[in-house]
């Protein structure tokens, strides 16, 4: 435990130079005191961590020095090749770079971490978009990625879902990738971040110069903030709905299954004949009813009553669509 821990420090130092006794500590989840005790340890080991005194202070590595040990286990070594997601790397004209590292990296490992990395690539496949669905044609992907990655500025043509296409000079800051689909996090015409979806846009050219990306700008959590706003902005109201019993996972494979489990554990207890009242959030009464249509007499809708009323419609006209014999 301790071995792995003194590694940790030593390449956290190693990758992001000089760091404080209570950065330490926040990282490898440790007290202070443990850092002090682990920092003389790695002293006395030989390795070259100095102590910088005053308010900008901590500690860091000789200059120059590197360490060749990653103290890879197997376990680990093996997750790697399920990260490398080869179809987006290829995506992002990355794909000879990504096949060259992972040979190399498997070149570089011990046997046993090698022998696991391998049988995990063969027994292993990672497929991003969902069923029925491909990927988004994004021509200008690799563009993005190279404004991205050098912090030069993109004037590009974006298709909104408007009647025109605008015109926009952007820093794009990140790329992110969700459920098969490239996204581009850019501050645009000096504004502040906003996401893009690659797939339309129309034109892109690279521009000279460089732009300063935000210190402080976390791709992560701006995503997480976005992706909450997100499914807030489409679910601005409520269902309410009898769900028959044991149809639990039809309805998770309808509306989602966070939705759907987080609904069906605020349900209060089943009627005597096991059926319960849920709440759904909905984003409109055309897609609600849509959704719903698809679960049959399994599900009953109590409100609101433009719900009901556009599922008695629908019923209503395939009852006179199947209902009468065709001469």
């Amino acid at each position: 435990m301790r071995a792995s821990r003194l590694l940790s420090l030593l390449l956290l130092l190693q990758t992001r130079g000089r760091m404080t006794a209570t950065e330490l500590s926040q990282e490898l989840e440790v007290s202070i005191r443990t850092v002090y005790r682990d920092v003389e340890a790695l002293s006395s080991a030989g390795v070259p961590v100095y102590a910088d005194r005053g308010p900008a202070g901590g500690y860091r590595l000789l200059d120059g020095y590197r360490t060749r040990l990653n103290g890879l286990t197997a376990e680990e070594a093996s997750s790697l090749f399920l990260a490398g997601l080869p179809g987006p790397a290829a995506e992002l004209g990355l794909g000879e770079v990504a096949a060259n590292a992972e040979l190399k990296l498997l070149a570089a490992l011990p046997p046993e971490p090698r022998s696991h990395a391998a049988r995990m690539r063969e027994r292993f496949h990672l497929d991003v978009p969902g069923w029925y669905r491909g990927s988004d044609e994004a021509p200008f992907l690799s563009d993005v990625s190279e404004a991205v990655w050098d912090q030069r500025p993109l004037r590009m043509t974006y298709r909104r879902w408007g009647p025109r296409d605008v015109e926009r000079l952007a820093h794009p800051y990140g790329l992110v990738l969700k459920g098969g689909s490239w996204y581009m996090v850019a501050a645009a015409d000096g504004g502040v971040p906003r996401t893009y979806r690659v797939s339309r846009i129309v034109t892109a050219e690279i521009l000279d110069g460089r732009f300063e990306r935000p210190g402080d700008f976390d791709l992560a959590a701006y995503w997480e903030h976005y992706a909450a706003e997100f499914r807030a902005r489409m679910h601005t109201a409520e269902a309410l709905v009898r769900v028959a019993p044991g149809i639990e996972d039809m309805l998770r494979y309808t509306v989602g299954a966070d939705i759907a489990d987080a609904a069906l554990a605020e349900a209060g207890p089943p009627d005597e004949h096991g059926w319960v009242v849920v709440r759904l959030p909905i984003e409109s009464v055309r897609h609600v009813s849509w959704l719903l249509l698809r679960l049959g007499a399994d599900i009953e809708v109590l409100g609101p009553p433009e719900v009901r009323e556009q599922m008695a419609t629908a019923v209503a006209e395939l009852a006179g669509l199947y209902g009468a014999p065709r001469d």
